[in-house]
């Protein structure tokens, strides 16, 4: 088989970009997978995804636009994330919904600690009612 230079070096530049990338492209060409032998997978989520469908479980999505609930969950937010509060990624990453004033608390913690503590917060800032509904995850 004759090569001309424009093939060899376009083989060459797709050769050169998998090296460069750490990734190579099996055989079958369907999937790809990092040099480590790790293949890409998706997350197993999916029984969270069925139950967030529901339209009684709030997202993010039904935040209330009124300014007096948008103020009390930023007043959370900052609370929650202010340097004087020692949580994990994961808990100052939790969902805070909030309409009408009644707050929800949503998303994995490390601890029970990190739970009570995120839920006095809610009160503390003004939530007329929390919805807690965090899950300890363990360390």
């Amino acid at each position: 088989m004759k090569l001309t230079i424009s093939k060899a070096t376009a083989i060459a530049a797709v050769a050169m970009g998998l090296m460069v990338t750490g990734n190579a492209v099996r055989a079958d060409d369907s999937a790809i997978t990092a040099t480590n032998g790790a293949s890409a997978h998706e997350a197993d989520n999916s029984g969270r995804n069925v139950r967030d469908r529901h339209n009684a479980t709030l997202t993010p999505g039904d935040q209330s636009k009124l300014k007096s609930d948008r103020d009390l969950t930023q007043k959370i937010r900052r609370a929650i994330t202010s340097g004087t509060n020692h949580f994990s990624m994961e808990a100052r990453n939790v969902k805070i919904i909030t309409q009408n004033g009644k707050v929800t608390l949503r998303g994995p913690v490390k601890t029970e600690e990190e739970k009570s503590n995120i839920e006095a917060i809610a009160k503390a800032q003004g939530g007329s009612e929390v919805d807690d509904q965090l899950e300890v995850k363990g360390q």
